[in-house]
């Protein structure tokens, strides 16, 4: 007789990692166990980042964790992928933080930055002495960057900076922030530091979602950047896609971690729960419903799994991402509503939860592009017809 699979990995995905990539899952899953979730109730419920997690996170080396020098773990897409994976099991609000400072703040810099401002900055940021955010979304755009209003232009060997971006993670925490904005060359990547004159930030309040992550508005009024805080090596729309399709990867791989955090709590709740005369998990209804959950969740593993050795071959493409984000984002989010649903009215309590992650991947389902998004790249993908708009 074979033995018992592991409720939470029923393909035996371990089983393909290698030795390194375990020790990376088992490392940051302890983490998560002993000092996140822990806290992640409180953060949600006070609607506060858990600032102080950051030294632990960086001394664990999960900022800019595929970076390879600069202080940085140079792990690969696997590896970046299970950190992601055990962070959102605790929360997303925690992965997200790590998804910006990594794949959004530290790899454009690496990707398209001078040796200057790679030196000045992918250390600071690996050890969580600097904390970055990234400027791309704004009010009226959305989906469409392609419509953005914040705008530079030269002034002798500067370059003036006047807009806003809103729905930032880190907006007011970040040393630097990743701006990107239209010039008369095309579109340019701006590090805007916390100081410059004409620079802002706001916290978003009353978020019913993301409550222990920070988000906020960035405003520039005259904003004076010089020259060498301009990133040179990118001048169109490829700067910052290049850099959502590493976030969106890393996403493929959080919301399974929300999804296993939720399956799991409503495994222990249906065993405990009598209701006439039998346990929950000894109904057909219910077993079914779990068994669904199974099946989405190792769908999921598979999915990013290929979808991380792919990348790590340098054969990506950011249709696969898009396959992955929109299928693991839904199956997740299902995943948490109907755990909310099988633990009944304890199910909106915030002692379990399946209600925190749900509200979270709300969020998750809708940034770094929403689920109709990536339809539409898959769909032009198959039929070679561009459908946006």
């Amino acid at each position: 007789m074979s033995n018992k699979l592991d409720p939470m990995d029923i393909y035996d995905i371990r089983s393909e990692l290698s030795d390194d990539e375990v020790m990376v899952k088992d490392t940051v899953g302890r983490f998560v166990d002993d000092k996140v979730i822990p806290l992640m109730r409180e953060a949600f419920e006070k609607h506060e980042f858990p600032r102080h997690l950051i030294g632990e996170v960086a001394g664990l080396g999960l900022l800019g964790s595929t970076i390879d020098g600069y202080d940085c773990a140079g792990l690969n897409s696997v590896s970046y992928g299970l950190i992601c994976q055990e962070l959102e099991r605790g929360d997303s609000g925690l992965r997200s933080f790590v998804s910006v400072q990594s794949s959004l703040v530290m790899f454009p810099i690496h990707t398209y930055g001078s040796e200057e401002q790679k030196q000045r900055w992918l250390p600071a940021m690996a050890r969580g002495e600097a904390i970055g955010c990234f400027g791309l979304t704004e009010s009226h755009g959305g989906s469409d960057p392609s419509n953005m209003k914040t705008h530079a232009k030269r002034d002798g060997d500067d370059w003036i900076l006047n807009g806003s971006k809103m729905w930032i993670t880190n907006a007011t925490i970040a040393d630097a922030a990743i701006v990107w904005a239209m010039t008369d060359a095309g579109l340019k990547g701006f590090i805007v530091e916390k100081d410059m004159p004409g620079f802002d930030s706001q916290e978003t309040e009353n978020k019913f979602s993301l409550r222990a992550s920070i988000t906020g508005a960035l405003f520039f009024d005259n904003v004076r950047i010089p020259q060498a805080n301009v990133l040179p090596g990118v001048s169109s729309l490829k700067g910052p896609l290049s850099c959502l399709t590493q976030a969106r990867y890393g996403i493929t791989w959080g919301v399974i971690g929300a999804a296993q955090a939720c399956l799991n709590e409503v495994l222990n709740y249906t065993q405990d729960r009598i209701l006439f005369g039998k346990p929950l998990a000894s109904t057909q209804t219910v077993q079914i419903r779990m068994a669904d959950m199974s099946r989405r969740i190792t769908t999921a593993q598979l999915m990013s799994l290929r979808l991380g050795r792919i990348k790590d071959k340098g054969e990506l493409s950011p249709t696969q991402v898009s396959m992955a984000k929109w299928n693991n984002c839904r199956a997740a989010i299902d995943i948490a509503r109907d755990a909310r649903d099988i633990l009944g009215a304890a199910g909106i309590s915030a002692e379990y939860v399946p209600i925190r992650h749900m509200l979270n991947l709300e969020s998750v389902i809708t940034y770094e592009g929403t689920e109709t998004i990536h339809q539409l790249v898959v769909g032009k993908e198959l039929t070679g017809v561009n459908a946006f708009g």
